[in-house]
């Protein structure tokens, strides 16, 4: 059954007419113009380039810091539950090489 759907899709794809997203359709006054609003305006000029924010150091510190202590501090009490519930207890090794 899937292997017959596959292959109506496949044909049903390959006698569709191919259109270039591009060319203009044949509706009048509907035309498709290569133009990306993050770089050109609707009249097609080009637009002046983003103002940059700068990343520092230490902007990025202020973020990364905060949010790793909170991640230590979730996985630190979530492995103390784990042990006093007895899901998780870590085996003591011997190390009598």
């Amino acid at each position: 059954m899937a292997s017959a759907l596959g292959r109506l899709v496949r044909l049903s794809i390959l006698r569709a007419p191919r259109r270039s997203p591009l060319t203009p359709s044949s509706v009048p006054g509907n035309t498709v113009t290569a133009c990306r609003t993050a770089v050109c305006s609707s009249s097609g000029a080009m637009l002046p380039k983003p103002r940059k924010t700068p990343f520092g150091l230490i902007r990025i510190a202020l973020i990364v810091v905060p949010f790793l202590y909170v991640g230590t501090q979730i996985s630190k009490n979530f492995a103390a539950l784990l042990e006093e519930h007895d899901i998780f207890v870590p085996e003591d090794d011997d190390d009598d090489d």
